[in-house]
């Protein structure tokens, strides 16, 4: 852009004089523009506020993440509790042979408990799978480092098999609390 100045990077010998040349460098320029400090065409920044900066960009952006997760995990958990119940339903006649032969409501409750933990779990080691490649690939591909939190894949199967449990207690209550006569006569 001709001689337009985009940038003039200036280094302080500590930092205890930093206010001090920021107010020397408004000053020099006031008097070079010949404005007031409230026109000025120009901002002065430390490294410290860049810094602060983007670390409240990358709070904001962890924070918006964490509520597109919690929304998915809520979603995927109504999806579990929708997939058992249909379960419960279709295999009505078969919890009413298994009460018929002796199974405890405890035992059909642990049955439907575990399908839905597997469920849940099957979901979190895909989800794991395509984040792990998702995020090798944009480090072959892109311009940013990325890094895997070995926590972060703990947390993830944890939060999968919590969801699974939470959200497959109610169809496998209702499987469990099904009356052996009734659920022989169904169809």
């Amino acid at each position: 852009m001709g001689n337009m100045v985009n940038t003039i990077t200036v280094q302080v010998k500590s930092q205890d004089v930093i206010d001090s040349v920021i107010t020397q460098i408004q000053i020099l320029l006031v008097k070079r523009h010949e404005t007031t400090l409230e026109n000025t065409p120009y901002t002065v920044r430390t490294q410290q506020e860049i810094i602060e900066t983007q670390a409240a960009t990358t709070a904001a952006f962890r924070s918006l993440l964490a509520w597109v997760a919690a929304v998915s995990l809520l979603v995927g958990g109504i999806g579990i509790m929708n997939i058992m119940l249909v379960s419960v339903t279709e295999r009505t006649r078969e919890i009413g042979i298994r009460q018929a032969t002796g199974a405890t409501p405890g035992d059909i409750r642990a049955q439907f408990l575990f399908e839905a933990l597997m469920l849940s779990l099957t979901g979190g080691l895909l989800g794991v799978l395509g984040g792990v490649g998702g995020s090798w690939l944009f480090n072959l591909l892109g311009q940013m480092r990325t890094v895997i939190v070995p926590n972060s894949i703990a947390l993830a199967f944890s939060s999968a098999a919590a969801v699974g449990i939470f959200f497959g207690f109610y169809p496998a209550n209702k499987a469990a609390q099904l009356d052996p006569i009734e659920a022989l006569r169904h169809e």
